[in-house]
């Protein structure tokens, strides 16, 4: 895991200056070593900062150039099939001089042009430059595992894993996108190639980009998506137990694949079952497999020690309880720092603790992320399957109505407001976002009509994925929305915050595909249940008394939080501050609504978070 850099132009580029400061400013990322490299033509400059997991030699140093140099990487994750493509090509007659899987990429490369991708199955974003065509080739993975950003302006291309370090141009004009400002004020984070500040872009998970010194022109192209699920009329407990025997055979090898390190390593078991089977099947191939599970001082309803012992007894790991210490509110200006792009999500404060302890006993930690995008595992899938079973056949007009009315009478923060909200859905071909942190009203309250594109739920629209069945639209549109904008951006910089490399095995390509193309809705959720596979593979091999049904996702107590102490303070005093671009009036009311019990604790959240953000990077309107 690491931190990746780079500029090219087709012109000569003048001033190397912000390449060193950048790579200087995702330090974090990479702590272990850290290297440069400039073409002779002075046009292209890579860099790069190591975080040694695989070959921890000065081999694996990069930015590493392949056979007679003509080709150079900077490549940021890891490839857990490396060694078959690396067979493969030996085969052909390829010869490799370090044990890294960033020289099969390059290989890769030499083989198979951009193709390349098609064959790597890991979590990565990486930049070749090839001399002979004097083409950039960017990639991303097809979960969105990696980050990659990017800007292209007046014929050159700059890139880099954190925005931070594209920032470190003084120079650059920080104009905060209106569009990008409206998806993460509605959605909680900004989709697709969008970018908070004017002028930048994210790749998207699952696409390339290549970009031609000589024309300056750029292309941006989706190797990857969701594959169409195959016929849901077949059913029967002979299919199920072969699908469940699939997914088991499936695990274990990414599992296996993705124990490959050069460090130490473990896994963050919580006693759910995500976790749990990824314990049993690590347990499986390396003898007492270190474990962690975190437990949250004063806060017995997040303790998850019992059931977390219950799976490190049954499977003998080596396992290590650790208490996080009390958070306090500097932690969110620390992470407003660190979430170079902000998003909502408060349960970065506890992510961000688990990472901070973990790290002092390991470098690589394996967890259960993806498995509820991939099986059905939230409970708004339950919701959504039920609104659809009692209201499907009432006429649009007469949802359309209710929906009207729940949004124009029921207050701010009135707990179910989204959920009548959405009954305005057609559930035969659309999706309602539920998860929706401020209505166009609210927003327009907040900045001002003029400031509100609006486009929000537009774009959010566009996005929903063209398939039949609420449940398959449902999981598809949180795989490449929630998953790889909020959830994985979580996990990768408060773990790299700490220098720590989270891996997810439920994301390895065969899976992902498994439980898009094979796995039929009655098997992922129902209107009272959920991720019915992966229970019955824990019926399988998880012990007899463990709790499949029990659902402990990180989370904080902001309610609590913001009644009294430090988060109060932090809160009035940065959204009440005469600088803060949101309307005053109206934020006083959401904290006093947030005081007589209404539902506000993360819509104030964001609220904070981005102005932190804003004030940390100079950002403007």
């Amino acid at each position: 895991m690491c931190g990746i850099l780079g500029v090219a132009s087709t012109t000569l580029i003048e001033d190397w200056s912000w390449v060193y400061d950048g790579s200087l400013a995702m330090r974090h990322r990479g702590p272990n070593d850290s290297g440069e490299w400039f073409s002779a033509d002075k046009k292209v400059a890579f860099a790069h900062r190591r975080l040694s997991i695989i070959d921890t030699s000065k081999a694996g140093r990069q930015p590493l150039s392949y056979g007679n140099g003509s080709i150079v990487i900077t490549f940021n994750g890891e490839i857990y099939n490396y060694k078959v493509i690396k067979n493969t090509l030996v085969n052909k007659g390829y010869t490799f001089t370090t044990e890294t899987d960033t020289e099969v990429i390059l290989a890769s490369y030499k083989e198979w042009g951009a193709k390349c991708v098609e064959h790597l199955n890991g979590m990565f974003s990486f930049a070749i430059y090839d001399n002979e065509i004097k083409r950039v080739f960017v990639a991303r993975d097809r979960a969105g595992e990696k980050p990659l950003f990017y800007r292209l302006y007046d014929g050159e291309l700059r890139f880099a894993s954190e925005l931070k370090s594209l920032l470190t141009d003084t120079s650059i004009d920080r104009k905060i996108n209106l569009q990008s400002l409206d998806c993460y004020l509605a959605m909680g984070f900004i989709p697709g190639n969008l970018c908070i500040l004017e002028g930048f872009n994210k790749l998207p998970a699952g696409h390339t980009l290549s970009f031609d010194l000589l024309t300056g022109k750029i292309d941006v192209f989706e190797y990857w998506n969701i594959p169409n699920t195959e016929s849901e009329d077949v059913e029967g407990e002979q299919l199920d137990d072969k699908l469940v025997n699939e997914l088991d055979s499936l695990l274990d090898k990414s599992v296996e694949q993705q124990l490959v390190s050069d460090v130490p390593l473990g896994v963050l078991l919580s006693g759910g079952v995500d976790s749990s089977l990824i314990t049993a099947k690590a347990s499986k191939h390396k003898n007492k497999i270190k474990t962690f599970t975190i437990g949250f001082s004063g806060s017995k309803k997040y303790d998850e020690t019992e059931y977390a012992r219950l799976i490190a007894n049954h499977f003998g790991t080596e396992h290590i309880e650790l208490e996080a210490k009390q958070a306090t509110s500097s932690l969110i200006s620390l992470l407003s720092k660190q979430f170079c792009e902000p998003i909502v999500d408060s349960s970065m404060i506890p992510t961000y603790l688990v990472s901070e302890l973990v790290k002092d006993h390991c470098t690589v930690v394996l967890g259960g992320d993806g498995a509820d995008e991939l099986f059905g595992g939230y409970s708004h899938y339950n919701r959504l399957m039920w609104l659809e079973k009692k209201f499907g056949k009432v006429p649009m007009f007469i949802r359309g109505n209710i929906a009207k009315f729940s949004d124009q009478i029921l207050s701010d923060g009135f707990k179910g407001k989204n959920w009548l909200s959405a009954l305005d859905c057609d559930f035969e071909s659309d999706l309602p976002l539920i998860a929706t942190y401020f209505s166009p009203a609210m927003r327009r309250r907040l900045l001002g009509a003029e400031l509100i594109t609006g486009s929000a739920e537009a774009i959010d629209k566009a996005r929903v994925p063209l398939c039949s069945g609420l449940l398959q639209r449902a999981t598809r549109m949180d795989f490449k929305n929630y998953l790889a904008e909020d959830i994985l951006v979580k996990i990768d910089r408060s773990s790299m915050l700490n220098s720590i490399e989270m891996r997810a095995p439920f994301l390895d390509k065969d899976i992902i595909e498994f439980a898009f193309l094979k796995v039929p809705t009655r098997l992922k959720a129902t209107a009272s249940e959920r991720k019915i596979i992966l229970k019955k593979l824990a019926q399988k091999i998880l012990p007899s008394n463990f709790n499949a049904n029990r659902k402990q996702g990180f989370s904080i107590p902001i309610s609590d939080w913001l009644k009294e102490g430090s988060f109060r303070t932090l809160f009035y005093e940065v959204l009440l501050d005469s600088k803060s671009i949101f309307d005053r009036s109206y934020v006083l009311e959401l904290l006093k609504g947030q005081d007589r019990g209404m539902v506000n604790g993360e819509r104030l959240f964001a609220l904070v978070l981005f102005e932190l953000w804003r004030r940390e990077y100079d950002a403007y309107i």
